[in-house]
């Protein structure tokens, strides 16, 4: 059965969430927004593009920074309300130059940074 990006259910402004997961390891990288035709661009290029809140646009991650990701595969939740992306990453996938943007840890009541930037 053919994949139609619009049988995704998105939220009221149109996006549904997708992590984005290391292929290899398993590592969960980051969480961002996409829209329909983000999913769709993602799909048709394999170059995983998320769509910006704050700045209205859509956003080929690594373009400006060169940290890349290429889509290995894309995966649905079983209520289709959220994705998750399995990447191949180019160097780090948070804006503050770690590996993951899940690099802060709660333990015994407190924030505990688990992972310095590269």
């Amino acid at each position: 059965m053919p994949f139609d990006p619009a049988s995704l259910r998105f939220d009221a402004q149109g996006l549904i969430p997708c992590v984005a997961q290391d292929h290899a390891t398993g590592e969960v990288l980051m969480l961002a927004w996409m829209n329909e035709a983000s999913v769709a661009q993602t799909l048709a290029t394999g170059k995983v593009t998320y769509w910006s809140r704050s700045r209205g646009e859509f956003w080929v991650k690594g373009a400006t920074s060169g940290h890349h990701q290429r889509l290995v595969e894309l995966r649905l939740d079983c209520d289709r309300d959220s994705l998750l992306a399995l990447v191949e990453q180019t160097g780090p996938a948070c804006h503050t130059g770690r590996r993951s943007c899940f690099y802060t840890a709660v333990r015994d009541g407190a924030e505990v940074v688990l992972i310095e930037p590269l």
